[in-house]
């Protein structure tokens, strides 16, 4: 059997599995990037101790338990304390000064994964001296990243890397403060957690739910192709105000999408913009 025949069956089966996934389930993996979502399949195919994709498609579509071990494994939830600190920087630098006018805002992280990031904003917010009139949405289509995330407990072992992060961020005061070591791990402090609202929510198949100042949507996209990015672009600026602010990652862009010129660039270097049209 040639390697083209092999190739061709592969995706034929991959196929199959993400159209039955959507069908069963209502998640929707067949616009993402095919490269990166086949390593990921293979990966979870093995650690379930299978040999092909049709096994795995019938095991995902008959036992939901593991539906969701392959929902861990595909869907990416990679995330860090103040994660590319200059980001973080470049937020205090030029955006929190138009931020200060507004009597409340209305924040959201789209795929927030296991939630250090949107601690890392709230930390920076507060320093600023905007949590209290801030209502932070974070939301993820994990469920299992987003319950802890809503718990806000990491293992300490990763202190030393969140420090080093939130100094290099511009942080102003010591990460400590936010924090209390509890047997092995650390605590968010309730006044970070009672800020934020956490949610189940699919980028690629729900709607907008509201309407607000500041997106934040880093590190999810450069997994879709380009239909689904142009999707993506399309709910993220429905879903911001005029003169709103949109942060995505470092290797995500406007560039080459509809919205190109609709936003205007604050930092391009770090891929923060304002909602101008």
């Amino acid at each position: 059997m040639s390697a083209n025949f092999d190739s061709r069956l592969e995706e034929v089966e991959i196929s199959l599995l993400l159209e039955g996934v959507f069908r069963r389930y209502g998640y929707d993996f067949r616009d993402y990037a095919p490269a990166s979502l086949k390593r990921r399949i293979w990966k979870h195919i093995r650690a379930e101790q299978l040999t092909t994709v049709s096994g795995l498609q019938e095991r995902v579509l008959h036992d939901p338990s593991c539906m969701e071990r392959f929902l861990l494994n595909v869907s990416v939830d990679v995330s860090d304390m103040f994660r590319d600190p200059d980001f973080y920087r470049s937020f205090r630098e030029q955006v929190v000064p138009l931020l200060r006018s507004y009597p409340f805002l209305r924040m959201w992280h789209a795929g927030c994964a296991a939630g250090e990031e949107v601690y890392s904003m709230a930390i920076l917010l507060n320093e600023e001296g905007l949590l209290e009139r801030t209502r932070l949405y974070a939301t993820d289509m994990n469920e299992v990243g987003l319950r802890t995330a809503r718990d806000g407990i990491f293992p300490i072992d990763a202190i030393q890397r969140y420090t080093s992060n939130y100094l290099k961020a511009g942080g102003t005061r010591s990460l400590s403060e936010y924090y209390a070591a509890r047997y092995g791990n650390i605590i968010f402090l309730p006044q970070l957690r009672q800020k934020i609202t956490w949610a189940h929510h699919n980028l690629v198949t729900d709607v907008s739910f509201n309407e607000f100042h500041v997106i934040i949507c880093r590190n999810v996209m450069i997994y879709f192709n380009q239909s689904l990015q142009n999707r993506v672009h399309k709910l993220l600026y429905e879903s911001l105000t005029m003169s709103g602010l949109l942060g995505l990652g470092s290797k995500e862009s406007l560039s080459f999408t509809p919205y190109e010129s609709c936003y205007e660039a604050l930092d391009s270097a770090q891929r923060l913009y304002r909602k101008v049209r």
